[in-house]
């Protein structure tokens, strides 16, 4: 057996000369467009012509098939270019055919063999390839290549181009899919558009009657409405539409109502039963626009049993409304919510706020005792002066205890913490309690030492600080010394995070 040779052979130049270089291709021959078309272009690239969603290469690929079209089938001095859609219009009216009919084959294959014109091209013999054959009907040889299963066909992409192209899968997918797309693309000629556009406002027109596109819903009223309802109880419902005006309770019904729920609370202190009621009362008042002395008393009311039952989130959304209401001048009790939303401030640490509400007082607020007091309180924790803090504690007017009741643990955490660090080793516990205002009450109603002493120690051991109180010749004693990390962690621990639910 004859071994093959390990190189290849390579024939010989016959001649020393060189080959004579290729001819030069044939320069293309210049085209003088007519005036028409030259301003048919200048107008298409006219800022002001153009179109939003239409990008620049876009218009001059659509400007090039248009005009090359044109001259293909020789109609380009026949056309009249100065009433000729523009390449961006044709895009536009293509791209909303597009949107309209869904891309569909079926669709489009219909318009364009029901609308024949001179611009269309004739459909190309292989999109019939995949038309199922009658057996009893004689194939030709080009016909049975064409039925051949596609894993029995070459496809060639193992040759050598397809190795130094280099294409990818994606690659060709992408290339087919826009293949498919300009096979299918919507013909832009004006005139199959026109008729296209008349035939859909026909359709329009002509709906059936059982769908009518009139809507016979009367439109939902807007402004303020009278309510007609007699109902003295109703209870709260999220509105999510206008009610009706039977559901709504006039202001006459709406003030004897809130002289029942008054009685009510009073005598059954049903806090559930009394919010949904005042809830109820305000949306009343809301959807009729009403905003009168009677409406601030309404929420006032609401705030003041609120904060009773330590409802911060209803609280704070009457309190938010009544600031509204007090600068329309409408009465009330503005010196008492003043000082409240102080106080309220206070307690969330809000600032923000805090500096609005200041920026917002006049001398004569400044001068009236619980906007006062209110103050007084803040400087108080401000500078660190504890013992003046409790001592305005126990000189809070109206129902400002409630609201300093909410943030008195952690001020006597604070005030824990510097005491440990002013008074060592020991301090006595009648001391303690007087200071962080611990005033026990005997079956009088008057102040009882020992009551106040005792609610002291419940407070330190509660806390983990029983095994720092010592009794010592007939006093107790607090060993204040050892107990500076402990205090001041929990200092620390209550003014990290108020979390409260309805905040504004």
């Amino acid at each position: 057996m004859r071994a093959s040779p390990a190189f290849t052979a390579v024939a010989a130049r016959p001649t020393l000369q060189r080959p004579p270089p290729p001819s030069a291709p044939p320069k293309p021959q210049k085209v003088d467009w007519s005036s028409d078309v030259r301003q048919y272009v200048q107008r298409a690239f006219d800022p002001a012509a153009d179109v939003p969603g239409i990008s620049t290469e876009a218009k001059q690929e659509m400007l090039k098939r248009v005009i090359t079209k044109a001259a293909e089938s020789g109609e380009i001095n026949q056309i009249n270019w100065n009433t000729y859609p523009l390449p961006q219009h044709l895009l536009k009216q293509e791209r909303d055919q597009n949107a309209l009919h869904g891309a569909q084959p079926a669709v489009l294959a219909n318009t364009n063999t029901s609308t024949p014109t001179a611009m269309d091209s004739p459909p190309s013999p292989r999109l019939n390839t995949n038309k199922r054959k009658s057996p009893d009907t004689d194939l030709t040889e080009a016909e049975q290549r064409d039925m051949t299963p596609p894993w029995k066909k070459k496809t060639g992409k193992n040759g050598l181009e397809h190795r130094i192209t280099g294409k990818s899968k994606t690659q060709e997918k992408k290339q087919k899919k826009a293949e498919a797309m300009r096979a299918n693309a919507v013909d832009f000629d004006p005139a199959i558009l026109e008729k296209r556009r008349q035939r859909f406002e026909q359709a329009t027109a002509d709906a059936s009657p059982y769908n009518p596109a009139r809507d016979d819903t009367p439109p939902a009223p807007t402004g303020p409405l009278s309510g007609t309802c007699q109902k003295l109880e109703k209870n709260y419902f999220r509105l999510t539409a206008p009610p009706p005006p039977e559901t709504v309770r006039p202001l006459h019904i709406l003030q004897q109502a809130l002289d029942l729920i008054l009685k009510k609370w009073k005598k059954e202190h049903d806090y559930s039963y009394a919010c949904d009621q005042l809830k109820s009362l305000r949306q009343d008042l809301t959807v009729q626009h009403i905003k009168n002395d009677f409406t601030v008393k309404v929420y006032e009311v609401h705030a003041r049993i609120a904060l009773e039952m330590a409802d911060l989130g209803e609280y704070n959304q009457c309190q938010t409304q009544l600031r509204a209401l007090y600068k329309l001048n409408l009465g009330g009790k503005p010196e008492e919510f003043v000082a409240y939303r102080i106080l309220y401030f206070i307690y969330t640490c809000n600032r923000t706020d805090m500096n609005d509400v200041l920026a917002d007082l006049t001398p004569a607020d400044k001068q009236k005792p619980g906007v006062q007091h209110a103050l007084q309180v803040r400087s108080a924790l401000a500078s660190g002066n504890y013992h003046k803090f409790f001592r305005l504690y126990d000189e809070a007017p109206f129902m400002g205890p409630y609201l300093l009741d909410m943030f008195i643990q952690r001020e006597r955490f604070a005030a824990l913490a510097a005491i440990c660090k002013a008074y060592k080793p020991d301090v006595s516990l009648q001391f303690l309690a007087k200071e962080l205002a611990f005033h026990g009450d005997d079956v009088s109603g008057s102040p009882d030492p020992e009551a106040g002493r005792r609610q002291c120690l419940d407070f330190l051991c509660q806390h983990g600080a029983e095994h720092l109180v010592d009794r010592k010749d007939d006093d107790v004693r607090f060993l204040a010394g050892k107990a500076g990390p402990l205090f001041e962690t929990l200092r620390a621990a209550s003014f990290r995070r108020v979390d409260i639910k309805g905040q504004i």
